[in-house]
């Protein structure tokens, strides 16, 4: 298996053409200050953005279990990926259950499963205003997320609720939502779940199709980008699934020694710059790691062939101070950044310690898929610190108390030029568990990168086709029939 990373050339990105207006010179005096000593020593904050309102595009204005619309927009930064362009995809996870209604389902509600399409625009601030550059993000499209086969749902029997089968669902389209009781098989791995927490998106080297990982099965799913129909399922190796599966959480891995813990699975995905490789990592130690020992904190990277579905390796991962890891991100096609965070700050009432970016790489790695233990835990990767987000943001007036604490989505975009200098926009954002008041607003925060920072290491985006409109659904009609046949990849 180590030759899936092995070291190997890379290509310098130019910057896209669309995303050029930092060649103007309106931007370039205005970072000039920031950046006059030449290359940055590290990557520093170019602007933050906010999308505002309380719904999305999709229509579903009837009311969920809650009470809550079923087009209440929030959570936008569970994940998020780059589409091409000024264009991302954002992506918030199984809804609005922060508010208590319903402890037989964790008070989740059938808030249909779907991701955000956003128009992230980028400008020159006037001198003196602050950040040097003004983010605007627009909402231009919510895609739901729904299979052509009939999934399974929870009778709602017993726990005073309906069905847990949305109402949009038609004869043909039954959509996947976050009501935890829509499970059935043997274990959480089943394909046909209608439950579905998504946590982390990426988009198709051909941008016709995004690929969604989440936290019940843990799943790592594709989906027609235009449609939002879903085109397969990547199987797992059976030790990530949990054997117990009970709508309450803390009851569905009582008992378990293997899989994942509860609200702890797939958080983070990446895929590598030439789109055959996707990589995910588990948020916390699974039920079999947790026991070798409180200190160890090993989580299990996990990378798969895009074409096959074949499980190409897994490579272990040590938490430094924080809880959990909440994204991975390529750099290339060897090394990632790995985000992992505290569960402080804005929403928890405390101050925010632990978000720190990490680098990795995977070249040489043990594969550590047949080992367990301390063998496993004693074979995990080097990390070196990257960026430490709370002093970057609090080096910008941001107190500790206002860093988000689910600060969630990473992704690399467009490169800019910099007052001459090439840079690697990285963009993150924040999931604020649909409580604006609680937990801020959908924000969303972009980084300089340069090739100094990044030290030994090259970037190497990806090549997205940035189709138009038409010529999007008319890809999506001759698709379609393939579309809707769900296929099961086996591993």
């Amino acid at each position: 298996m180590q030759a899936l990373f092995a070291a190997s050339p890379v290509r310098a990105k130019t910057p896209n053409p669309i995303f050029r207006l930092a060649r103007s010179a309106s931007l370039a005096l205005c970072v000039a200050a920031m950046f006059a000593s030449g290359a940055q020593a590290a990557p520093g904050l170019l602007a933050i953005g906010t999308l505002n309102g309380s719904s999305d595009l999709s229509g579903l204005t009837g009311p969920l279990e809650n009470g809550l619309a079923g087009n209440v927009l929030g959570g936008m930064g569970s994940g998020m990926a780059w589409a091409g362009g000024n264009t991302f995809a954002t992506l918030p996870d199984r809804g609005p259950n922060a508010a208590p209604y319903n402890a037989a389902v964790d008070n989740t509600a059938s808030y249909i499963s779907r991701f955000q399409t956003v128009n992230m625009t980028l400008a020159p601030s006037s001198s003196g205003s602050g950040l040097p550059m003004i983010l605007t993000p627009v909402l231009t499209q919510t895609t739901l997320l729904s299979s052509s086969q009939p999934l399974v749902y929870g009778s709602g029997a017993g726990i005073n609720l309906g069905t847990g089968a949305p109402a949009s669902n038609t004869a043909s389209t039954f959509y996947f939502s976050g009501r935890s009781d829509n499970f059935g098989g043997s274990n959480s791995g089943n394909a046909l779940n209608g439950r579905f927490d998504p946590e982390a998106i990426r988009v198709s080297a051909d941008g016709r199709s995004v690929f969604i990982s989440d936290e019940y099965g843990p799943y790592v799913r594709q989906f027609d980008r235009t449609t939002g129909v879903l085109i397969r399922n990547f199987e797992l190796p059976a030790k990530y699934y949990a054997p117990n599966q009970n709508a309450v959480g803390d009851t569905e891995i009582s008992g378990n020694t293997i899989g994942r813990v509860s609200n702890k699975g797939m958080e983070g995905l990446a895929i590598t710059p030439d789109g055959k490789t996707i990589v995910g990592i588990v948020q916390a130690p699974m039920a079999q790691d947790a026991a070798i020992s409180a200190s160890n904190k090993l989580l299990r990277i996990i990378a798969i062939d895009v074409a096959t579905g074949a499980i190409k390796g897994e490579y272990g991962y040590k938490l430094t101070t924080g809880s959990g890891v909440s994204e991975i991100t390529a750099i290339n096609d060897h090394e990632f950044l790995v985000l992992e965070r505290d569960g402080k700050g804005l929403g928890d009432g405390t101050n925010a310690a632990v978000k720190t970016l990490f680098k990795i790489d995977l070249t040489g790695a043990t594969d550590i898929s047949t080992l367990s233990g301390s063998a496993a835990a004693n074979a995990a990767v080097a990390k070196t610190s990257f960026l430490d987000i709370v002093a970057v943001l609090g080096a910008n007036g941001i107190t500790k108390a206002n860093v988000p604490a689910k600060l969630e989505a990473l992704a690399f975009g467009a490169d800019i030029l910099v007052n001459g200098t090439l840079t690697h926009t990285l963009w993150m954002a924040n999931d604020n568990d649909f409580l604006p008041t609680v937990a801020g607003t959908n924000n969303f925060y972009v980084f300089g990168v340069t090739d100094a920072d990044l030290g030994a290491s090259q970037y190497v985006g990806q090549s997205i086709p940035v189709p138009s409109t038409l010529a999007l659904t008319l890809l999506a009609l001759a698709g379609l029939p393939a579309v809707r046949r769900l296929r099961q990849t086996k591993g």
